[in-house]
């Protein structure tokens, strides 16, 4: 098995670690620091309720003007407890009637990126009908267009089947034999495959490529039933990501592969907080980084499978500055060409790029390209 990475690319990923591990640390000394906030709101009100409750029995007198005073001091702790809960709660990214919004929420939101007044609204310039672009150091929007409209995700989907498969396997070099049930679904439909053939013994690790540089059902579908023993289980899973994530509520996926049912689908906003999410594990990140991999070889294919993410090294020659690193396509008829990208500047600087809906893959190829020129360079 053999991944190639020059040093540039190297010295990227060392960067994109390294940012991790910084922001890893930011949210622990911010959930600290909430939590010790949030305790001594909550202090405070006890001790407030129990100073009630004493000038309750102080007597008759005291009892008419000093009790509803006691009452007014803690409803007013109450308040502001709840004022502060709600200020320092991220605001959520909301669109109706193609008009974006800030809309303040108190329901955690583990990767947020919040939208400015210097957001770009994204008009024809953008081939794709559903775009969003992110600042991941600054956490915020830079440009979007209907971001958080509902999509069909594609073959996008296998980024969430990627990072659920990682955070469940314990040995990459473990096997597994490809089944007859999974070439079947692959050929009944029309899936893109990375080649494995009935009864092939592949590794863990190879699955893993294999799943995002060629977009392989066959893999995808190694990788659940390995897992969870289904399909249908591993998706339980992967719903469970969404709404850890906080993403439930706009979020839903049925299968693992990103084939169309009318009940699998998700927003720009979501596709991004996923592909947020991937590349905060290492292993996830260095498949998604890969331009090109070879599997290990086996008796079907003795020499090992060559594999290749055709859409970086295409919009890589589209001149970007070399900002585009990694990620994952997907096309459906429903979807249209889509793609969901990340790519990082020399210092480490880091920036996601989603997009659904173009006329055609080149056209997908063009719109991230443009906008990382436009927002990154």
């Amino acid at each position: 098995m053999e991944e190639y990475f020059d040093e540039e690319d190297r010295r990227r990923l060392q960067h994109m670690r390294e940012r991790q591990e910084r922001k890893r640390k930011e949210r622990e000394k911010e959930l600290r620091r909430n939590l010790t906030k949030l305790g001594i709101a909550v202090v405070g009100i006890v001790i407030v309720a129990a100073a009630s409750v004493f000038i309750n029995f102080a007597g008759k007198k005291r009892q008419a003007g000093n009790f509803q005073k006691g009452i007014a001091v803690q409803e007013g702790s109450q308040f502001l407890l709840a004022a502060k809960i709600k200020k320092e709660s991220p605001d959520t990214l909301k669109e109706t009637d193609n008009k974006t919004e800030i809309d303040g929420s108190t329901k955690e939101q583990p990767y947020h990126y919040a939208m400015t007044e210097d957001t770009v609204r994204l008009s024809s310039e953008v081939g794709s009908s559903h775009a969003i672009f992110l600042d991941l150091e600054k956490g915020t929007v830079l440009a979007c267009k209907d971001a958080t409209s509902r999509i069909v995700p594609a073959s996008m989907t296998k980024v969430l089947t990627l990072l659920v498969a990682v955070e469940h396997i314990e040995n990459l070099n473990d096997t597994f034999t490809i089944t007859q049930d999974i070439t079947d679904y692959c050929f009944v439909n029309d899936c893109s495959v990375a080649g494995y053939e009935k009864e092939e013994k592949v590794t863990i690790k190879d699955m893993l490529y294999a799943t995002v540089l060629p977009s392989g059902a066959d893999a995808a579908l190694g990788l659940a039933v390995y897992v969870s023993g289904s399909q249908e289980a591993f998706v339980e899973l992967m719903n469970a990501k969404l709404e850890e994530l906080g993403l439930s509520e706009t979020a839903h996926f049925t299968n693992c592969v990103g084939i169309y049912e009318a009940d699998h689908y998700c927003t720009m906003y979501d596709m991004a907080m996923i592909l947020d999410a991937a590349l905060q594990n290492e292993t996830c990140l260095d498949v998604l980084s890969a331009r090109t991999y070879v599997t290990s070889k086996t008796e079907q294919h003795p020499e090992g499978i060559p594999l290749s993410n055709w859409f970086i090294r295409r919009i890589e020659d589209k001149d970007t500055g070399g900002l585009a690193v990694g990620g994952k396509t997907g096309y459906v008829e429903e979807s249209g060409s889509c793609a969901a990208s990340f790519g990082s500047d020399p210092t480490g600087k880091t920036y996601i790029c989603v997009t659904a809906n173009a006329s055609s893959k080149w056209g997908c190829i063009d719109d991230h390209a443009y906008m990382y020129k436009r927002f990154a360079l």
